[in-house]
């Protein structure tokens, strides 16, 4: 019958692909810290899937307003509204780096 998949990541597949030589993981993402306040970009790291922000997010630029466990939580301005994201280390680049 060819029933088609709706899972969390459909269509996102070219966002989240990596090339060949970026595949894997590198544990300096994973070991950054940030700061309250600090501005960071959401860059999504397709190997890890846990604390992963929705794919709709990539690229987006936001503030740190705090910590919950291992994540950060990344204030967001989407459409007229502020959103508050739930995202690990490993998926933020800080700003100017």
């Amino acid at each position: 019958m060819g029933w088609k998949s709706h899972g969390l990541r459909i269509k996102s597949g070219r966002k989240l692909k990596k090339k060949v030589r970026e595949r894997g993981i590198k544990i300096r993402k994973f070991m950054q810290t940030f700061e309250v306040g600090q501005t960071v970009h959401i860059d999504i790291e397709s190997a890890s899937q846990k604390g992963m922000p929705h794919p709709r997010f990539q690229g987006r630029t936001g503030v740190v307003v705090g910590q919950r466990g291992r994540a950060y939580l990344v204030q967001i301005r989407d459409g007229g509204k502020n959103k508050l994201l739930i995202v690990r280390p490993e998926h933020l680049r800080a700003q100017g780096g």
